[in-house]
């Protein structure tokens, strides 16, 4: 038995996209962006989010996040996030890189998210000295968080407000957006553009797509030819972008992308209620997406992985492991977990 909760990172495509890619390979397509599906694109994100949108398909969410701060954010410029976040810890200086010397200010916050309190205290400490500190440029949230857990449409307004109020522009790296929408029920407008995020890293290679993802940019025209030049000189503008540009169309037809969310967000919910009812077990943090994170004994997870089950333990951390649901995830293979834990 080999069971596979490393990360959504490794599931396979979700049949109905790989059909959406097989149907896209028909005959010849004009080339950089300039096909038939990726004209779409743009009309498709504005009906999603009731709002006009910019839709720049790319192949990373590393790049999406780098090109979205790069273009708000000059190389003086500060970048205010989580301690947690990905662009602070996963990707090798890629927004820094591409802003030009742009600087990441890393904020702590309780169960991944930040809080008003925080990032007002944060602001005020680092921006005081005019010309010689950096300027506060960017506010850049995740949503799900790197704990697994969701920030309301409530926290992300009061956020998003303030930073306003500073001249601060905001992005929210989305790499599992549609796990958040899912759980909250609510509309992808209410937690994103209607909140007061400008660009958002909309991801989609975690939850069923192949090297799929797209920066989508409300309402701000202007930004589009920065953020063009940005794709080329990363290396992203892809000659055959139909095929990215046909997985997102397909992905957010018919609610697809949330239905796979939710159903991954589900089996979470099952076996975080088998942590829970376990003695010796404990919930690091509150289970709202589709990961869990487990804080138990060496030997309870030298056990689970004696029978063939794949989790990651923390980096620094023996004590802590996450588990990952995706898309693919089967009931029969999250009841095997429980059983395998129960069984310790």
């Amino acid at each position: 038995m080999s069971l596979n909760f490393l990360s959504d990172n490794e599931t396979p495509i979700a049949a109905s996209i790989l059909e959406a890619i097989v149907s896209a390979n028909q005959g010849t397509a004009h080339a950089y962006a300039e096909d038939e599906w990726s004209a779409r694109l743009d009309e498709a994100f504005s009906n999603l989010f009731r709002r006009p949108a910019i839709v720049l398909p790319v192949s990373t969410g590393t790049v999406a996040n780098a090109i979205a701060l790069a273009v708000v954010t000059p190389p003086w410029g500060s970048v205010y996030c989580h301690a947690n976040a990905h662009i602070q810890n996963d990707e090798s200086g890629a927004p820094e890189f591409f802003g030009s010397g742009l600087r990441l200010v890393p904020m702590e916050g309780k169960e991944g998210k930040l809080g008003l309190e925080t990032l007002q205290q944060t602001l005020h400490a680092t921006k005081g000295h005019g010309v010689h500190s950096y300027k506060p440029a960017a506010l850049s949230l995740t949503q799900s968080t790197e704990s697994g857990t969701v920030y309301s449409s409530e926290e992300i307004s009061t956020l998003c407000a303030y930073a306003r109020s500073q001249g601060m522009r905001t992005h929210m790296d989305g790499a599992r957006f549609a796990n958040a929408v899912a759980k909250l029920g609510c509309h992808p407008a209410e937690i994103t553009c209607e909140a007061g995020i400008d660009m958002l890293s909309f991801g989609a290679s975690k939850n069923g797509c192949m090297a799929a993802e797209a920066l989508v940019i409300f309402g701000q025209e202007q930004w589009r030819a920065t953020a063009e030049r940005h794709r080329k000189r990363s290396g992203h503008l892809l000659s055959k972008m139909r095929y990215i540009s046909a997985q997102l169309l397909a992905y957010i037809e018919d609610d697809r992308w949330l239905k796979m969310a939710g159903h991954a967000n589900h089996l979470a919910s099952l076996f975080a209620q088998a942590v829970a009812d376990n003695s010796t077990a404990i919930l690091e943090y509150p289970v709202q997406a589709n990961e869990v994170f487990v804080k138990w004994t060496r030997q309870g997870f030298d056990h689970l992985e004696a029978q063939g089950i794949q989790f990651q333990l923390w980096p620094g951390r023996d004590d802590l492991a996450r588990f990952v649901f995706g898309h693919s995830t089967s009931n029969e293979d999250t009841d095997l977990l429980i059983n395998a834990m129960s069984s310790f």
